[in-house]
């Protein structure tokens, strides 16, 4: 008995060692799922961590990646440029060090050092800006200097060579259509004016409309616009070809002639610019400015306005009315932006109608002119095909009413004028058979004066 007392308390003693572990052991198993638990949180692959794997993985299997910014070099430029790109351009090369497989897991503290470090790497090459760059910058905002050279192409855009040269080449038409003798010198004189002086009026209207040029991509890089030219000079050079063209229009060709030059002027400037911003009546307006230059050629070539010099006007008077609005019709954005009251943006049904309208009466003002005794019967029948065709044309630009439709007639009657005027001279009346006329006429007229006296 005394030996089984003896042995009882190491008994008790592992019994009680035995249940206090198994106690320890089960309350510690919900802190050990706790703690699995914020491990697992903190692994957790997210979409952006996956894709940062994925780079580190690549850049593994790939180790002499690099990233370079490397600026960009001219095509041809010279030795000396060269040399100085090498020394201001700037290479900004970064190699991503090779990282442990995907499937070792990293600290947290290592994962932020590391996205840490490639952000900044990436702000770094954002931030570098290629060297050409800069200096396509520079030369875009420098200060523009007028250089001698360059002026005379200046001065052409500000007096809009183009539409000069066809003034002065209807002005040549009506010239050559007057009944009388071909004098050159008035010839030349009466084209050197005209031309100065609708050089004038171009300059005095490019001079007033610089704000809403500056809105349209069409006249947007005008001389006014740009600054390549100041106002001041702008002004001068207006002033400087309207006062001596008006001068030989005046004292060399003939008054009525140096008149018709300064309405036109006053028209086409005080007039029809500032219409053009307030009513569609402009149109009409800048079509009476296009009919005066051949009635000033007939008048210099005759001295008188007279109904020849009337019917050539209102041909260019009706002209005027497809070309512009077809050429409307596809500016009609730009005429919005810049605030100009057209019809093709206010009253496109209109715009329409009008040009199918003057199409048909360049076909009744074709009729007309041997009626005139202007030229012979074979002018209408021989212009009959040239202005079916625009008639057509108009029409379809009436229907239709879209951009291929008014280009179509645009283009038109860009050769159709030309075309007519050409077609109108050749058949022009000569004047042997006007003086032959006369003379018939003023001896029957003698006859009758004989037949009736006693």
């Amino acid at each position: 008995m005394s030996a089984a007392r003896r042995c009882r308390p190491p008994r008790a003693l592992a019994g009680l060692f035995v249940w206090r572990v198994r106690n320890t052991g089960v309350q510690q198993i919900p802190c050990r799922f706790v703690h699995l638990y914020r491990v697992g949180n903190d692994r957790l692959i997210t979409f952006q961590y996956f894709n940062f794997l994925k780079r580190m993985y690549v850049t593994q299997c790939n180790k002499d990646l690099s990233q370079r910014a490397k600026p960009k070099s001219d095509s041809i430029v010279s030795p000396f440029h060269e040399l100085q790109q090498l020394d201001q351009g700037k290479k900004v090369v970064r190699k991503i060090s090779p990282v442990s497989p995907v499937h070792q897991l990293w600290s947290e503290t290592s994962r932020r050092n590391e996205l840490r470090e490639m952000k900044s790497a990436v702000e770094t090459e954002d931030s570098v800006i290629p060297v050409g760059a800069e200096s396509k910058e520079d030369r875009q905002w420098k200060e523009m200097k007028l250089r001698l050279d360059d002026l005379p192409g200046i001065l052409a855009r500000l007096s809009k060579i183009k539409l000069t040269a066809l003034v002065v080449s209807t002005t040549s038409a009506g010239f050559a259509m007057a009944p009388v003798p071909f004098e050159l010198t008035c010839f030349l004189l009466a084209s050197l004016g005209t031309g100065l002086a609708s050089c004038a009026a171009n300059s005095i209207n490019q001079f007033f409309e610089v704000p809403f040029d500056s809105n349209m991509n069409r006249t947007k890089n005008r001389p006014l616009v740009r600054g390549q030219i100041s106002p001041l000079l702008a002004v001068c050079f207006a002033a400087s070809c309207g006062i001596p063209g008006i001068a030989l229009l005046t004292l060399g060709v003939n008054p009525l002639t140096g008149a018709l030059g300064a309405f036109n002027i006053f028209l086409y400037t005080c007039c029809y610019t500032p219409l053009k911003r307030m009513s569609i009546a402009n149109t009409w307006v800048g079509a009476v400015v296009g009919a005066i230059p051949p009635i000033m050629g007939w008048t210099a070539a005759t001295g008188s306005l007279d109904a020849g010099a009337l019917l050539l006007g209102g041909i260019l008077y009706s002209w005027q009315f497809p070309h512009f609005n077809a050429l409307s019709w596809g500016l009609r954005e730009d005429y919005s932006r810049g605030g100009y009251c057209m019809m093709s943006v206010t009253h496109p049904g209109l715009c329409r109608r009008v040009a199918l309208r003057h199409c048909l009466a360049l076909i009744g003002l074709s009729t007309v002119a041997p009626v005139l005794d202007i030229t012979t019967w074979t002018f209408p029948v021989i212009s009959l095909p040239i202005n079916l065709y625009i008639s057509y044309l108009g029409f379809r630009f009436y229907r239709d009413a879209n951009r291929s439709s008014s280009r179509k007639l645009f283009f038109c009657s860009l050769w159709h004028l030309p075309m007519l005027l050409l077609v109108m001279f050749t058949c022009k009346k000569s004047v042997l058979e006007k003086e032959d006329k006369g003379d018939l006429l003023g001896g029957s007229r003698e006859r009758a004066m004989e037949i009736r006296l006693p």
